[in-house]
């Protein structure tokens, strides 16, 4: 099932100020129909009423009544009839007649309302509807005659039926011009809603726009603090947590640096003591021979020492150069296959058993440092055979390179060891990372990987590890054939 993608916070807004508008002119609409239509109603029932009332007392009537006389009355009530023409209706016993000459009763004459007037010399009224559903008021109201202050029934009493057509004219009329007002309304209250929007959305803008700032490193952005609301304290949080961050990670690059040229500084003062050891330690080494077995053990350990130290130097050296941005392209042209081969042969690793190479292109010429791409392959085989197993294979492939590039240098290093931890994998290039934390000493410096990786960016380059689908890790070096310093 597809998933709709939320509404943005500048459409909600709008949304929810509409509804509220919306809920605020239906809700007045329907109170001030509501109180509108009591009004008109109750006007023109409370005006029948008046009149109907009045009328009968006015008239004289003869006790007991006649058919003729019954009648009489009733047709003069009927033309004195407001606020609209009446149909008057007279009951006297038997006697049933109408203003009009037929019917003499009607269907809006409810027995409801007839024992509401016989309990209530004061008259009684009903709305009710016809056949059709044409809304009528209907008026009871008993002739009466005072005796002693009380109000005693004759026994005759007369009903107006009064169309109510031009009251629900009147309310539909309300209804119509509410409902034709509440479109133009809601367009109207469109542009506060916007206003309303832009003022709210404006400081969550310049936060976003600021924290996009912030995590591209820009630690010294801060957001204009305006008001006094929510939205202005979130600026003021924001700036302090900015101000807090940039001042925490200040202090971590100059620690930093300050590590970095401590490295560098060590390693530049050993590196003339080293020279001088390594010079003795050769001497010795040649006279081991000679001196007692525990003198000569002792100085074959010196000369490995040393020599493990001098690799230590030179790669903090060199590290070094690549955190001071000091490392520079000495770009050449040279032939692929023959640089690959001279790697392999200095390090004594090209009979075929240990190292295997395949895919080598011949007479493909590329554009690269020789001395850092030596330290590359030299460094990815030398960490397989360290860390993996014979035999190594060496893939070399050459590619397309993007559109409006050159081509690219694909080569893999695999080897046949267990392969990389999935835990070890995100640190593998990692400086002094060593994936066996028992193993506090070993053979390198822990900074040929890292280094080695520094190489290929300078290149634009990229490398990768992982491993292969029948196990064992696997290098992979992504690099232009024609590098640019």
């Amino acid at each position: 099932m597809r998933r709709i993608a939320p509404l943005g916070l500048r459409t909600r807004l709008i949304a929810a100020f509409l509804l509220v508008a919306a809920i605020t002119a239906l809700s007045t609409s329907a109170l001030t129909y509501q109180k509108a239509r009591n009004a008109i109603l109750t006007q023109t029932q409370d005006t029948a009423v008046s009149t109907l009332r009045d009328q009968i007392e006015q008239q004289p009537l003869q006790l007991p009544m006649e058919h003729q006389e019954l009648q009489s009355r009733v047709s003069d009530i009927a033309k004195r009839g407001k606020p609209h023409p009446w149909n008057v209706f007279g009951e006297y016993g038997t006697l049933r007649v109408s203003s009009n000459i037929t019917p003499t009763t009607s269907t809006l004459l409810t027995e409801a309302l007839r024992e509401k007037v016989a309990a209530n010399p004061h008259g009684a009224f009903q709305r009710v509807s016809d056949r059709s559903g044409n809304p009528y008021l209907v008026v009871a109201m008993p002739a009466v005659f005072s005796h002693n202050g009380s109000r005693v029934p004759t026994g005759a009493v007369f009903y107006a039926t009064m169309p109510l057509d031009a009251e629900q004219a009147t309310v539909k009329a309300m209804v119509d011009a509410a409902q034709q007002g509440a479109v133009p309304g809601l367009a109207i209250a469109l542009i506060p809603a916007l206003l309303a929007a832009r003022s709210v959305l404006r400081p969550v803008r310049d936060m976003r726009r600021a924290a996009q700032r912030l995590g591209r490193g820009r630690l010294d952005t801060r957001i204009e603090v305006r008001g006094a609301d929510e939205l202005a304290g979130l600026a003021r949080t924001f700036n302090e947590t900015a101000r807090a961050l940039e001042q925490s990670v200040t202090e971590l690059q100059e620690a930093e640096a300050r590590a970095r040229r401590f490295a560098a500084d060590v390693s530049h003062e050993l590196r003339t003591p080293l020279a001088g050891m390594l010079a003795v330690t050769e001497v010795l080494d040649e006279d081991a021979e000679r001196l007692d077995p525990d003198t000569a053990k002792a100085l074959r350990l010196i000369s490995a020492e040393t020599g493990k130290l001098a690799v230590l130097v030179e790669d903090l050296m060199e590290i070094s150069r690549f955190d001071a941005r000091a490392a520079e392209l000495n770009l050449d042209d040279v032939d692929l296959a023959e640089t690959v081969g001279k790697t392999l042969e200095r390090r004594h690793w090209n009979d075929g058993r240990v190292v295997t190479v395949t895919d080598l292109p011949d007479e493909v010429r590329a554009r690269l440092d020789p001395r850092r791409f030596d330290v590359v392959l030299a460094n990815l085989v030398g960490n397989a055979l360290k860390h993996g197993s014979a035999p190594v294979r060496i893939t070399v492939r050459t590619g397309p390179g993007p559109e409006g590039e050159g081509g690219r240098l694909l080569i893999e290093v695999a080897d046949s060891g267990p392969g990389i931890a999935p835990e070890v994998l995100p640190h593998i290039f990692d400086r002094f990372f060593k994936a066996d934390a028992a193993r506090t000493r070993s053979s390198g410096s822990g900074l040929g990987l890292a280094i080695t990786l520094e190489n290929v960016r300078l290149h634009g380059g990229t490398l990768r590890a992982g491993n292969g689908p029948a196990g064992g890790a696997v290098f992979t070096l992504d690099m232009p054939l024609e590098a640019r310093a």
